[in-house]
C-alpha cells in the first residue's frame, strides 16, 4: 500500500517561502492499495497537482473514491479543480458525513454556484456517485473501511482503511473530548486509563495502526484559547496514539500561521515526548510530497464495532428534551435545535425533566449540570436506576471541566459532555454524532 501527502496544511492555503518543506496547500491524502484501488482524503487545494498527474499517467479511466472528513471549505476547496472530473469515462465515487445542513452534492454544488465557478456540478462529465455515511463498516474499492464520528463542531468522521494486511487511520479534524486525558490515580499510557469515553473511543479507533494521520494544528499552549475550534495540539496526539499502540503518526492540518521552522520545532516536541511514552512510536509532521509504502503484516486483526448502529439520522425525526434552569440558555438551545429540525420540548427544573420522560420518551436529553434543587448529577441517577431509562442519551452541558466532575459525569451513566462556553455548531453536532450512535428504536 502506498500513501502520498499533495495537501498538509489546515483552515487555509499557505503558499511562499516559509512553507515551502511543509506545504501551503489543504489537505489532501492519496492511497493506493495493491490492486489498484484510488482512495483520496479530503479534497483541498492539495488536489490539483494530484489530478494533474493522474490525468499525465494515460489514456486509462479514472476511477477514484474521495472520502471526505466534513464538508469545511478547506477540505473541499479543490474539489472543483479535480480534473479527471471533466473526463467522460471516468468516475468519482465521494463519501462523507451523513448530518450537515445539505447533502453532499448540494455542499459541493454550492461552492459551484455560477457566482462562484464557470461550470455547474451537473455539468461535470464523470459519472459522480454520493454516499453519506455514519457509523459503520462500509467496503469502498477493495478496503474494508470502518467510519466513526469526531469532535468537531461540523459533522465529521474519521476513517479507518484496512487493507493489503495493513491499516491506515485518517483523523481529521478533531479535538479532545476533555481537558483531562487520564483518570486520576490511574496507570498512565494505557486505553483503559483515559478518563472521556469519547477519547477512550477514539484511542480504540486507531488501535494497533499502522499509519495515523491526525489533526495537530496546535501546541498546548495555543490550544487554551482555541478550545471548541475542534483541532488538537500535539501532546494529546502522540499520547493517545501511544497508548493505542500506533507503530507511525503522521501530524498533520498545520497551522497557517505556523511556518516551517515552527512546525519543525512542534515535530522535535512531539518525537520527545514520543520517546518520554516509550512505546516505539515513530512520529513526524507530515510534509508535501511526503511517500510512504506500508508492507503487510501477519498480526492485523480487523477493527469490530463495539455496538450495532442504526441506519440513518436524517431518515427519522426526532424528539429531544432540553433541561436547563437558566431562561436565556434555555431559549438558545431550543431555537438552535429547532431551525436543524428536531422535535424539541423542554424542562426547566430536574423533577419536570423526570416527569416529561415517564410520560413521553424522547430520544435524546440534554442536560445541564447545574440547577437549583435537583442537578443533572441526580437526574442522570434517577434515569439509570430504571430499566426503561438505562439506554437512553444523555447530552450533559456543564462547566465544570475538572477531573472529579467529569468522572462523576461518566460513572452516572452520562453518554457524552458539552463543555461550557460553546458554539451552537458545536453542540449540533454532538446532538448528531448521540443520535446517530443511540441504539433506542
Amino acid at each position: 500500500m502506498k500513501v502520498r501527502f499533495w495537501g498538509t496544511r489546515g483552515s487555509i492555503a499557505t503558499p511562499g517561502p516559509g512553507t515551502n518543506h511543509f506545504g501551503g496547500n489543504t489537505s489532501c491524502v492519496e492511497l493506493t492499495t495493491a490492486r489498484g484501488d484510488l482512495l483520496i482524503f479530503d479534497c483541498g487545494t492539495g488536489v490539483v497537482r494530484l489530478a494533474a498527474e493522474l490525468m499525465a499517467q494515460g489514456s486509462k479511466a479514472i476511477n477514484a473514491n474521495i472520502l471526505l472528513g466534513h464538508t469545511h471549505w478547506d477540505h473541499i476547496q479543490g474539489f472543483p479543480f479535480f480534473s479527471p472530473a471533466f473526463v467522460k469515462g471516468n468516475s468519482a465515487a465521494i463519501y462523507g458525513p451523513e448530518g450537515s445542513r445539505g447533502s453532499l452534492h448540494d455542499v459541493l454544488a454550492g461552492q459551484m454556484e455560477f457566482t462562484y465557478f464557470p461550470v455547474e456540478l451537473n455539468q461535470l462529465p464523470a459519472a459522480i456517485a454520493y454516499h453519506e455515511l455514519t457509523e459503520g463498516i462500509h467496503t469502498i474499492g477493495g478496503a474494508r473501511v470502518a467510519t466513526q464520528f469526531l469532535n468537531h463542531p461540523a459533522m465529521t468522521v474519521g476513517y479507518r482503511v484496512e487493507a493489503d494486511g495493513v491499516a491506515i487511520v485518517y483523523l481529521v479534524d478533531h479535538e479532545p473530548f476533555s481537558d483531562a486525558l487520564w483518570r486520576a490515580g490511574a496507570e498512565l499510557g494505557r486505553i483503559d486509563s483515559i478518563l472521556h469515553e469519547g477519547d477512550r473511543r477514539h484511542a480504540k479507533f486507531m488501535a494497533d495502526a499502522d499509519l495515523v494521520i491526525h489533526d495537530a494544528q496546535y501546541t498546548p499552549e495555543e490550544y487554551a484559547s482555541k478550545k471548541t475550534w475542534g483541532h488538537s495540539a500535539y501532546d494529546y496526539v502522540v499520547q493517545i496514539a501511544a497508548a493505542a499502540g500506533v507503530r507511525r503518526i503522521a501530524l498533520t492540518h498545520h497551522d497557517p500561521g505556523h511556518d516551517d521552522h515552527f512546525v519543525a520545532n512542534i515535530e522535535r516536541k512531539a518525537r520527545t515526548l514520543a520517546l518520554q511514552r516509550g512505546t516505539g512510536l515513530d512520529v513526524f509532521c507530515a510534509y508535501e510530497g511526503c511517500e510512504l509504502v506500508l508492507e503487510p503484516r501477519s498480526t492485523l486483526k480487523p477493527f469490530v464495532m463495539a455496538a450495532p448502529f442504526q441506519a440513518s439520522v436524517a431518515q427519522r425525526r426526532f424528539q429531544i428534551l432540553v433541561v436547563d434552569d437558566q431562561p436565556d440558555m434555555l431559549t438558545m438551545i431550543v431555537r438552535a435545535l429547532e431551525e436543524d429540525q428536531y422535535m424539541v420540548s423542554k424542562a426547566t427544573s430536574g423533577l419536570e425533566a423526570l416527569r416529561m420522560i415517564e410520560e413521553h420518551m424522547p430520544d435524546l436529553v440534554v442536560l445541564d449540570y447545574k440547577m437549583a434543587g435537583m442537578d443533572g448529577l441526580a437526574v442522570m441517577k434517577s434515569l439509570r436506576a430504571k430499566p426503561e431509562t438505562q439506554l437512553l442519551p444523555v447530552l450533559m452541558l456543564t462547566a465544570m471541566t475538572d477531573e472529579p466532575s467529569t468522572r462523576a459525569g461518566f460513572e452516572a451513566g452520562v453518554t457524552d459532555y458539552v463543555t461550557k462556553p460553546f458554539s451552537i455548531p458545536q453542540l449540533t453536532a454532538r446532538v448528531r454524532a448521540c443520535l446517530a450512535r443511540t441504539q433506542l428504536l
